[in-house]
């Protein structure tokens, strides 16, 4: 498997989950600054230009961060990071879900509609006019779930899983572009901390880590 991976929130999902699975993987740097994730050899394994991208041992490839997590983790089950039974693999598929829609899609709209639109919008639809109310809903989002950790260590109770290591991401993206944790939001905090003081956490912060 060759792993191709960059700067950003969603590269850094799979290169932390990878991290915390322990697996060896190859690894390429895609500069998208410069475009390299744009150019046609690129194209032509990812025809969405997007990263991460696993190129697979039969020369096929996966995008998508959380369709690589879980690729990865069928692979590889041990350490768990999405459940050992059906019970848990429900439990951290759902706070998934839950933290996709309430942080990670208004979040990234957000600022790809107003800090990044020099960036997306030759590229892709963006709504300057709705970037408020996206960080609006974010922060929303970001309030909720420091409620829902109240009383508990992660996301699934005492289980560290995709869904902490999704959210741990974009709260480190959301505060490099003026979308911190709100204030008073004293459960979120401390989760980030247990979070940051992961291995994971720190291998993850570097996007050529592995390279």
């Amino acid at each position: 498997m060759k792993l191709y991976q960059s700067v950003g929130p969603n590269p850094r999902v799979t290169t932390m989950f990878v991290a915390e699975k322990g697996v060896t993987i190859e690894r390429v740097f895609l500069d998208i600054m410069a475009g390299e994730n744009r150019q046609n050899d690129f194209l032509a394994k990812n025809p969405q230009g997007g990263s991460p991208c696993l190129e697979l041992d039969d020369g096929s490839f996966l995008d998508e961060s959380l369709a690589i997590c879980e690729y990865l983790e069928e692979r590889h089950p041990s350490p768990t990071l999405i459940g050992s039974n059906a019970e848990e693999r429900a439990q951290a598929r759902a706070a998934l879900r839950w933290v996709d829609q309430q942080i990670v899609v208004p979040m990234t709209n957000g600022f790809r509609s107003a800090e990044g639109l020099p960036m997306f919008q030759p590229r892709m639809l963006c709504i300057p006019d709705a970037s408020d109310g996206n960080k609006a809903y974010a922060r929303d989002g970001l309030t909720k779930v420091d409620a829902r950790l109240a009383g508990q260590e992660y996301l699934c109770g005492d289980r560290f899983t995709l869904a902490d290591i999704l959210l741990f991401c974009f709260v480190e993206f959301g505060a490099a572009v003026g979308q911190s944790i709100p204030d008073g939001c004293e459960n979120l905090n401390n989760w980030h901390a247990r979070v940051a003081a992961r291995p994971s956490a720190v291998k993850s912060a570097d996007p050529k880590n592995g390279v």
